[in-house]
């Protein structure tokens, strides 16, 4: 392929996102005055839907995986190696013969570079001040503990994470529990009563317990201050 010179491989052009005027430029613009220059053209669209497969980045790690460098894959392409480097950026969008020739050099099909698994890990930060606290039941006045959710902004979990509060209570008041899963407690503060399979266990800081939480199991804080914990569940294995 090294006989196959850049310019005859057909790349859309660089990506531009602009405004030509704001709300405010425009006030006295209504749907009846509204023209083509307003509407965003098919080709746009079609450049915008693109960007959403991350096609760059997924020809990145294919690159990467491989151990090819851009000057290399561009002997077997014959694109430029800025070229190619454009495209693992975002500033080129490939048409589909630059992307069939691509996908030919790694061996893979057209529908790696369109499928519906991202390429990125899941990273989700949650920030402590974005945090809301729960009691455990929404109605109970006198709560038996408190949690925050603490990786609410993931998807597709595979594990469940919160920061715990137990305030002091009488373990004979405590209310039993359970739910499909495993579950992992850590105490990072104060002492915690787990009453589970009808034996009392205290956990002070530092302590951690996992067990099956499809068992009845019940939670009562020892300490004057309220004893705070990272929980830590898991779905059932299938």
């Amino acid at each position: 392929m090294n006989n196959v010179m850049p310019e005859t491989v057909s790349v859309v052009e660089p990506i531009k996102t602009e405004f030509s005027q704001t709300e405010n430029d425009c006030p006295d613009v209504t749907p009846d005055k509204v023209t083509l220059k307003d509407t965003e053209s098919s080709e746009e669209s079609i450049r915008r839907l693109l960007i959403n497969y991350d096609i760059g980045q997924k020809l990145r790690q294919l690159r990467l995986r491989k151990k090819i460098a851009l000057v290399d894959l561009g002997k077997h392409t014959g694109l430029s190696a800025s070229m190619l480097s454009q495209l693992e950026n975002g500033k080129l969008v490939p048409t589909l013969p630059t992307l069939a020739r691509i996908a030919m050099v790694f061996d893979v099909g057209l529908e790696h570079f369109f499928s519906d698994r991202r390429t990125k890990r899941i990273f989700s930060v949650v920030r402590s001040n974005e945090r809301l606290r729960f009691p455990d039941l929404p109605d109970t006045p006198v709560p038996g503990y408190f949690f925050e959710v603490l990786a609410f902004g993931a998807t597709d979990k595979s594990i469940s994470a919160y920061l715990a509060e137990f305030p002091k209570r009488d373990p004979k008041l405590a209310r039993h529990h359970v739910h499909d899963g495993a579950e992992f407690l850590h105490v990072l503060s104060g002492s915690l009563s787990i009453n589970y399979q009808s034996e009392e266990h205290t956990l002070n800081s530092g302590d951690s317990v996992y067990f099956d939480a499809s068992e009845p199991h019940a939670y009562s804080g020892l300490s004057d201050e309220p004893v705070k914990a990272i929980v830590v569940t898991s779905p059932p294995r299938l």
